[in-house]
């Protein structure tokens, strides 16, 4: 199905009811893929007990990380998953 969904003079756009009521959640991950988004519902319940990625301690000696590098890390981790 395919909508036309124009966006607020903020940037904000609706997800239409029909398809947020789909979902037990209202919570979503947003992806920008090459010359689209992608929009996959989350919920976070599900995630509550998931695993640390990153600890400072224990991964970089007690050093913290720059987001920037952080994100690169994870980029990475998701292209070759």
């Amino acid at each position: 199905m395919k909508n036309i969904i124009k966006a607020t003079s903020r940037g904000q756009i609706t997800l239409p009811a029909k398809w947020r009521k789909g979902f037990d959640t209202d919570n979503f991950i947003i992806k920008e893929k090459k010359n689209s988004l992608e929009i996959t519902p989350i919920n976070l319940k599900e995630i509550e007990n998931d695993y640390t990625v990153f600890d400072a301690i224990r991964d970089n000696k007690g050093k913290g990380i720059k987001a920037s590098d952080l994100v690169n890390i994870l980029e990475k981790i998701e292209n070759n998953g």
